[in-house]
């Protein structure tokens, strides 16, 4: 009796082993179409996927404290850009390694590049690319934000400049003209050819003091409440690509971005599902790095990006690449041709690359 249930079991087994050889064999011979793919696995039963919330109207505020006084264009490229940290990495030092390159000239070696348009149009105003370049944990936490709560992040800007315009601090001059659109206030190049971009402390310009994001490294070389301008970024040799100026606008009624006379569509895998990431301390989670950079081979440094995805300041939230010094490039900051209302200041926003710009 024994025997017979042995023989049985064997028996079971060697059929089992045929039909997965065969199974196998008819899988490599005709793989599975899409309709018969096998699910996404989610988790296993009873574990709950961590839920990130959002960020609230006072984290949103403090967050986009440093660009929300920009002219809409340049704020719209940021945001883009944002959502694509490696890339603006790669700009910046594509921009160091030949510093020589302007105008057109630049603007055709850029064109070549396969980043997205939004990043190529910030070579346009290198000491912004440098800037976000030598903030890139606030650069990821701003695209994270805007990918997520874009319309709260909209809401966010304009709430700012109402507050710096309610303290006397934002305003027409002849860099930039301030106009309400309905409920919405509108910042423009006051020449179509030039665009100055403002330097302004946070802590003084909105008439209550904004505090930094933490981790954020200062930019800005004023010390009073007043928008300080340096030298404009000349636009004017960009026109003929796609990515230029022209290209670039605000929704504020609708709360999104405008790119190429329609909505701007993100095509960054960086911050595509929160849910598929872990946050640091400001969201309540274990620090997880984020972005794209794995792709363009950032990891664990090399030419001397640092460490990806390591811990940020102790208490703050880690973006993808907060494990990145903040020493940054000083390049494109001029104190040249500078002209304020109101204030002076060490460093200005423009200068250097930006296509000649004017004096």
């Amino acid at each position: 009796m024994r025997v017979k249930r042995f023989r049985k079991i064997l028996t079971g087994a060697a059929e089992c082993a045929i039909a997965l050889a065969l199974g196998a064999g008819v899988l490599q011979a005709a793989p599975l179409s899409a309709r018969d793919q096998p699910p996404t696995q989610g988790p296993p039963p009873g574990q709950v996927q961590p839920q990130s919330a959002p960020l609230s109207p006072d984290q949103l505020q403090q967050l986009v404290a440093p660009i929300a006084l920009y002219p809409d264009a340049l704020v719209a490229q940021i945001l883009a850009a944002s959502a694509y940290p490696t890339q603006i990495v790669e700009a910046e030092r594509f921009l160091q390694e030949d510093p020589n390159l302007k105008g057109t000239e630049l603007g055709e070696a850029v064109n070549q590049q396969d980043w997205d348009p939004s990043v190529k149009a910030l070579t346009q105003f290198p000491s912004v690319l440098a800037n976000l370049d030598k903030n890139l944990s606030w650069t990821s936490e701003l695209g994270d934000a805007n990918y997520n709560q874009q319309a709260d992040v909209m809401a966010a800007i304009q709430l700012m400049r109402k507050k710096a315009q309610e303290a006397g601090n934002l305003k027409t001059t002849p860099q930039q003209t301030v106009t309400n659109q309905g409920p919405d206030l509108d910042i423009q190049p006051a020449d179509p050819d030039v665009v100055y971009v403002p330097d302004y402390d946070p802590e003084f310009a909105y008439g209550y003091p904004v505090g930094l994001w933490p981790g954020f490294y200062p930019w800005w070389g004023v010390g009073g409440p007043y928008l300080s301008f340096g030298v404009g970024f000349g636009i004017s040799p960009f026109f003929g690509f796609g990515w230029g100026w022209g290209g670039w606008g605000v929704d504020w009624g609708g709360g999104f971005l405008r790119y190429g006379g329609g909505r701007y569509g993100f095509h960054s895998h960086a911050f595509y599902d929160r849910n598929a990431y872990f946050h640091g301390n400001m969201r309540g989670y274990a620090p997880y790095g984020r972005g794209d950079r794995g792709a363009r081979g950032f990891g664990g440094g090399g030419r001397g990006f640092g460490a990806a995805g390591g811990r940020g300041p102790v208490g703050t939230r880690s973006g993808a690449f907060s494990g990145f010094g903040h020493g940054g490039s000083a390049r494109g900051f001029s104190s040249r041709g500078r002209s304020s209302f109101g204030g002076g200041g060490i460093r200005g926003g423009g200068g250097g690359h930006g296509g000649g710009g004017r004096r």
